[in-house]
């Protein structure tokens, strides 16, 4: 069986997913192949993503995708883009209906088998503080990584931190147009070249 189906498989957090207020199963959403140079790190699938099976059918995939400059066929070229969300399952929403945090057991069981699996990627995008943590290994704010992004840019690979597209994160985009502004273009020159590069 390869890691994709393994993790396709997986039911680990059946348990933990059926005591939420979604009361949902196990979906595990795997968007990867080992071809992939560049890296989209997410948080974990929403509710339309656990109904669909495909990363970021949402709004919060439509602000991505304008953010990185990226039409859906590119985007969802698996040889190419591989797109690994910190949990791969849809958490689920709490008692208020809040988002519930993708559970560390997916990432402690899954995520260095990715990463080796994937091998060398020239790009790393981590979307969101989880993802920012696990793969820059700080524990700075959003704000102050995302802001600091120059620091990790000339790195190899390079990385560019990125806040979560979300409907909720409107408000911090209009308080630091620094992003819209500075790291967005630059970025995009990245991924430009990268994807030139690449069969």
């Amino acid at each position: 069986m390869s890691l994709t189906q393994e993790i396709r498989a997986c039911r680990l957090c059946a348990d933990r997913f059926a005591a939420t207020a979604t009361a949902h199963t196990p979906r595990p959403v795997v968007w990867f192949r080992p071809s992939a140079r560049i890296l989209i790190a997410g948080q974990a699938p929403g509710a339309r993503v656990h109904d669909s099976g495909r990363p970021f059918t949402d709004p919060s995939g439509d602000r991505l995708r304008a953010w990185l400059g990226l039409d859906e066929e590119t985007f969802y070229d698996r040889d190419r883009i591989a797109i690994v969300p910190m949990g791969f399952c849809f958490p689920g929403y709490d008692a208020k209906g809040a988002d519930i945090p993708p559970p560390k057991l997916c990432r402690e069981t899954w995520h260095d088998q990715v990463m080796t699996a994937l091998g060398e990627v020239d790009l790393i995008l981590p979307v969101g503080l989880h993802a920012i943590r696990y793969h820059l290994g700080v524990k700075t704010a959003l704000t102050e990584t995302v802001r600091n992004w120059r620091d990790w840019r000339d790195h190899a690979p390079r990385v560019f931190p990125l806040p979560h597209p979300s409907w909720r994160n409107t408000g911090w985009l209009k308080k630091n147009p620094w992003f819209e502004a500075e790291l967005l273009p630059e970025l995009r020159v990245c991924l430009r070249a990268s994807l030139k590069d690449l069969p």
